[in-house]
């Protein structure tokens, strides 16, 4: 998908407004997959997820192509949406995201603060996406959309990072919304010319791309049923898939109960917050845990972006009711001690 030399070009431009990210081998991940578990933490990028990578780039890209573009218009869940109003504001661009109704509160406030332009808009995130390619040709504004190859290069430039730590990772789970990350994770190994597996992992409830892997082409779904906001994709994007179907071993599903043990076990395990999206391979790990035994795992934790409430349903058991306190009679409060 790309040269080498394109991915070191796309690493100049993200370095200069982001740090690498560590990825860092966890112990107890460890007791608890049962092998070594290297997580890429990308929720510690200054927007909290990997795309910030691929808004960079993009812009980068967009400047040079249009010099005089007014902004630029995109539909998301959230993490997209953030990294284009952090690069767009980088490079004095208008950016204007429209998201679907009943959005994550805590992203759509990151974004707006970011500078963007914030609409509700539609049931979902397909809704949502088809108003934004419209409103681009009747405004002029450039059309982002969730997949696009100057996004791409940019976020393969993390997978350059661990690939470069350790290129001894026997596999890679990677979470799959439009897919971006996992075919920079590809192009990156295959770049690099390593032979890490790499697997694709999807929410149950919103399989479009899992069974599009199976069939060997673009399934769409009518639905997606997964509070994993980063992977509740409906319609795969057919370049996205093509380099999916050529790169990766397989496509991992995992159910929400899943994906929440995988957000309590990176809270408690790594100290680290993840978002359903971003905990969602180390779920399909601990699925997977009998075919890992003695290898080098590598989990993508794409991003930390949860909301409060949902952080407090997936990881704080509820509670208990207090039991009543009984008082005893003075006389059977003696007995009980000893002193009758």
């Amino acid at each position: 998908m790309f040269s080498l030399e394109e991915l070191r070009r796309a690493e100049a431009v993200v370095r200069a407004a982001l740090p690498p990210t560590p990825a860092i081998a966890w112990p107890l991940l460890r007791r608890r997959l049962g092998a070594e578990a290297v997580v890429k933490h990308e929720n510690h990028n200054p927007t909290g997820a990997f795309k910030a990578r691929g808004g960079l780039t993009f812009v980068d890209a967009l400047r040079r192509r249009q010099p005089k573009a007014a902004g630029l218009v995109s539909a998301t869940r959230g993490n997209h949406g953030q990294s284009l109003a952090f690069a767009g504001a980088r490079a004095g661009l208008r950016v204007r995201i429209y998201a679907p109704r009943g959005n994550s509160v805590e992203k759509n406030a990151a974004m707006r603060a970011l500078g963007a332009e914030l609409i509700e808009h539609g049931a979902d995130f397909q809704a949502a996406r088809e108003e934004a390619m419209r409103v681009a040709a009747e405004s002029g504004l450039v059309a982002v959309p969730a997949f696009h190859r100057d996004l791409a290069v940019g976020v393969a430039t993390y997978a350059l990072e661990l690939f470069a730590a350790r290129p001894d990772l026997d596999v890679l789970y990677v979470p799959i919304g439009q897919g971006s990350g996992i075919c920079g994770c590809i192009a990156a190994r295959d770049a690099l010319g390593l032979k890490t597996e790499i697997v694709g992992v999807q929410a149950s409830g919103a399989p479009a791309y899992a069974l599009s892997f199976s069939a060997g082409r673009a399934v769409a779904t009518d639905s997606s049923d997964t509070l994993a906001d980063g992977i509740a994709t409906r319609v795969p994007d057919e370049e996205a898939l093509a380099v999916i179907l050529r790169g990766a071993a397989r496509v991992v599903t995992v159910d929400d109960d899943e994906i929440a043990a995988a957000v309590r076990a990176y809270w408690t395990d790594a100290h680290n917050l993840a978002e359903g999206a971003g905990a969602a391979p180390l779920a399909a790990a601990l699925k997977e845990r009998g075919r890992l035994v003695g290898k080098a795992v590598g989990l993508v934790l794409s991003g930390g972006n949860i909301d409060f409430d949902l952080f407090q349903r997936w990881v704080a058991p509820p509670k208990r009711p207090a039991e009543p306190i009984r008082q005893l009679a003075p006389e059977t409060a003696r007995r009980r001690e000893g002193m009758i």
